[in-house]
């Protein structure tokens, strides 16, 4: 098997059936063999029902259809260790990318063989100017404090090797974050711009909250500068409050004020409050998924698999 797409889906009942037909048009005459594997992210939709219409098709096709949603990180995983390609493909199943790209990416890693990888990214992104800013930020923040590097607008729109896909399927953690995980790994990765269609039907699953989310799930997967910098925050503040207890004292030694204290107060325990509680915050983040990782859940629980072909 030459090629193998990996396309997760979750609630894409209306884009079944075009992303089949686009795959098919798109390498009609690519010469070589491929496959597609959908991935069923716990759809509550008719998503299942049309993804085994495709099983009577020509092309072989896998279906591996989750117990429940467990998100596109885990569909990514499931989809890897399922592909028997040379090359592997991963792609939304929204029609925003085409399937024709990954040809083109094929192209370039049969002919140049030192890259491992090639990635899309969007140099144009159709999206409100306000998620910009905060993906801009976000990017930006996290190539300070990780030691990994992270290409801004570079999407899971990728074509790798069979090697690359081992290395991450070989990083079994709990809380993937994709992003990182493609540049940790290490392998030679080239970046080609493309632009996003718009998508076929139905609507974008990443609100706001849960891009949030999926940021705040990158910092702590790849660094731990947020208990540096709640280290840092506690040491400053004990300072300041040493140097203002110095302050006190020799206002009352010196100038004979009589030190009330009732406002000083408030705000001291407020100030010194808020840091403590910001501070357990930021390591019950990295206790709460030490706690997950050790119980050595599967990163998914795959209902069925169906498939129209013998591996």
């Amino acid at each position: 098997m030459k090629l193998s797409f990996v396309i997760p889906c979750y609630n894409e009942e209306k884009n079944v059936q075009p992303m089949y037909k686009a795959v098919k048009d798109d390498l009609e005459n690519c010469g070589f063999d491929y496959e597609i594997i959908f991935v069923n992210d716990g759809s509550s939709d008719g998503t299942l029902k049309e993804l085994k219409k495709l099983l009577d098709g020509e092309i072989p096709v896998k279906i591996i259809d989750f117990s429940r949603n467990f998100g596109k990180e885990s569909a990514m995983y499931a989809g890897l260790e399922e592909s028997g390609g040379e090359y592997i493909t991963i792609i939304d199943g929204d029609l925003q990318q085409r399937p024709s790209l990954a040809l083109e990416m094929v192209s370039f890693l049969e002919k140049e063989k030192e890259y491992d990888c090639v990635a899309a990214f969007q140099n144009e992104r159709g999206e409100s100017k306000t998620l910009t800013f905060f993906k801009n930020r976000f990017y930006k923040l996290i190539n300070r404090v990780t030691d990994t590097e992270f290409v801004q607008g570079a999407s899971d729109f990728r074509t790798f090797r069979r090697p690359m896909a081992q290395s991450i399927l070989e990083m079994k953690e709990y809380f993937r974050f994709s992003k990182g995980l493609f540049s940790w790994v290490g392998y030679k990765t080239y970046f080609i711009p493309y632009k996003a269609e718009e998508r076929a039907n139905g609507s974008s699953k990443w609100s706001f909250k849960k891009l949030f989310s999926y940021a705040l799930d990158g910092i702590f997967s790849f660094s731990t500068t947020p208990l540096r910098f709640a280290s840092v925050a506690g040491i400053i503040t004990s300072l300041l409050s040493l140097i203002y207890l110095i302050v006190v004292i020799v206002q009352k030694l010196v100038f004979g004020i009589p030190v009330k204290g009732y406002a000083t107060i408030v705000v001291l325990i407020l100030l010194l409050g808020g840091m403590q509680l910001f501070a357990l915050g930021i390591i019950g983040e990295y206790i709460a998924r030490i706690y997950i990782q050790t119980k050595n859940r599967p990163i998914y629980i795959a209902k069925k698999i169906y498939k129209n072909f013998e591996d």
